[in-house]
């Protein structure tokens, strides 16, 4: 199975692509819709503004593409920024649409936290989650981000606190997001991309 790759300019794709080379996947990139419909599983990485991935996503198609793969089955994982495009919008930029997979708006970490949130920190887990299967109780995650989902629902799968809580992963059958950065948490955020692996079989 090959891992398709949203390529929309982010700057941490490559080291995402390194981080499952490592655990022996193989994967492509896609810059079209077109190539997003077809494709078994894909991830969404992403850091920087909400509304310049809004307007890539609009583009070439790739929003109807990632829909219409998930409609169809396709298992996607959204990292960061990722996770944030599964929701209907957010706060950041608040005329530009996500792909509605999640309702509800991402909104800005609560005031009187030094932003962004950058830096290691643990998470809580309200529910059992494939996702994070495996993964000790007290493992670290790296993060770095100033917005957020709080509102998560039944999706939640991960809480973090930062001045208050936010969803730190959700996980919905063959969807799933994370707020932190699994290629740069180590063995756990490995064993989290490992767990994914398994999820798209």
């Amino acid at each position: 199975m090959k891992i398709t790759l949203v390529d929309y300019g982010a700057g941490n794709l490559p080291s995402v692509e390194r981080a499952l080379a490592r655990l022996g996947a193989e994967t492509e990139r896609a810059t079209r819709g077109e190539e997003l419909e077809r494709a078994e599983a894909i991830v969404l990485p992403g850091v920087g503004h909400f509304a310049a991935l809004a307007r890539a996503l609009a583009a070439d198609g790739l929003a109807q593409g990632l829909n219409a793969a998930i409609e169809r089955g396709a298992a996607f994982l959204g990292i960061c920024l990722g996770m944030q495009a599964l929701y209907e919008r957010s706060e950041e930029a608040p005329e530009m649409a996500g792909l509605a997979r999640l309702r509800g708006a991402v909104r800005p970490l609560e005031a009187g936290v030094k932003l962004p949130h950058m830096g290691w920190n643990q998470v809580r887990r309200p529910r059992p989650s494939a996702l994070l299967a495996g993964i000790p109780d007290d493992a670290w995650f790296y993060f770095a981000h100033s917005y957020a989902a709080f509102d998560g629902g039944e999706e939640a799968v991960a809480q973090c606190d930062y001045g208050g809580d936010f969803t730190a992963a959700i996980e919905c059958g063959r969807v799933a997001g994370v707020q932190f950065h699994p290629e740069k948490s180590g063995e756990a955020g490995a064993a989290l991309l490992k767990n994914f692996l398994e999820m798209a079989r």
